[in-house]
């Protein structure tokens, strides 16, 4: 019963945006915003990171724009993560995942604010952005956006809504996106493609790098040895995590598991230490995500472990198609942007 009215709720706040364009603000740079329909886990923002990057080899400056979501500190107005060339805010004022991506993305500015139109202004004017990366924009209507990019995988199209399941919104609304990012098989893509009735969609391929120290100052890279690791995740779905290590070729000898967006304790970090202890390991190994909530304290004191954390990357498939997709929406955006001004 609840799930049906949460349904009915959301499906009433996105019709009544949809009758209300005066309540749509816009930015003057195109917006590409990148979303999914479920809580968590559906890999957004590693995604939002691909396509950063992906719009600076095409000459665009793009920054991100993100809500910050699980953050300690709430300061008024827009927090300045990044600038692009220096981190300007930490975790607890950023959020863990705008930290990680202005981490990975030297050169993307990144900003994090409730008023995301606000955070693009800032950008535009000050920081000379082309493009707006609007993280986790699918149910953040208040924005407009030039191009919808939605992560749907095959298991999100069984998943029940909010509160008995994980889904955000009915599955009609994934039909407003321009293109279905959809990780998994090809099998999968056309399932999805099929059963929401979107026409563009692109596969998603995860692929996770050799583990890097996160005590070394280059981040020397470790391989699988004889030794076992624990496994520390505090993400949405951390059985990706620890399958993804397992397939490595790594020993996990014990999973730990922690809520999403968890802030690690002096006891917490006590249990991974004790953890590793009974193991008969010195290796622990944890995600990008849960990394920049680790203080340096944490995991580099006399009597710590081993702290590794997994790089994981997010491919777009066909590469050549897809760019050349994205950049022939950015075009038609823009002319759309001329047309109305004239």
């Amino acid at each position: 019963m609840l799930a049906g009215l949460y349904g009915r709720a959301a499906a009433f706040r996105r019709a009544w945006y949809g009758r209300r364009p005066d309540r749509v603000r816009r930015l003057d740079r195109p917006v590409v915003s990148v979303g999914n329909l479920v809580a968590g886990g559906s890999g957004k923002t590693p995604l939002v990171a691909t396509l950063a990057r992906l719009l600076r080899a095409a000459g665009e400056r793009p920054a991100i724009l993100s809500r910050g979501y699980g953050r300690r500190e709430r300061p008024a107005g827009v927090v300045v993560v990044s600038d692009g060339e220096r981190l300007l805010a930490g975790p607890a004022k950023s959020g863990d995942e705008p930290y990680m991506l202005a981490c990975a993305l030297p050169g993307v500015p990144v900003f994090v604010a409730p008023d995301r139109h606000l955070a693009g202004r800032l950008a535009e004017q000050q920081f000379a952005c082309t493009v707006h990366l609007l993280d986790d924009g699918f149910q953040h209507l208040q924005l407009a956006r030039d191009i919808d990019l939605l992560v749907v995988s095959r298991a999100d199209l069984d998943e029940p809504l909010l509160p008995a399941g994980r889904l955000r919104e009915p599955l009609a609304a994934a039909r407003v996106a321009d293109a279905l990012l959809v990780p998994g098989a090809e099998g999968d893509v056309e399932a999805v493609q099929q059963r929401i009735g979107v026409e563009t969609a692109f596969r998603v391929q995860a692929h996770a790098h050799a583990p890097r120290l996160l005590a070394a100052p280059d981040g020397t890279e470790i391989a699988p040895g004889s030794r076992p690791v624990v496994a520390v995740a505090g993400i949405a779905r951390p059985a990706r995590f620890f399958a993804a290590l397992r397939a490595q070729g790594w020993e996990v000898a014990r999973e730990l598991v922690f809520r999403d967006h968890h802030w690690f304790t002096d006891r917490d970090i006590a249990a991974v230490e004790r953890a590793a202890f009974e193991a008969g390991t010195t290796l622990v190994i944890t995600t990008e995500k849960d990394a920049v909530r680790l203080t340096e304290a944490q995991v580099r004191h006399e009597a710590a472990p081993l702290w590794a954390v997994l790089p994981l990357e997010l491919v777009v498939e066909p590469g050549e198609r897809f760019a050349s997709w994205l950049a022939g929406r950015l075009a038609a955006a823009r002319r759309r942007r001329i047309e109305a001004a004239a």
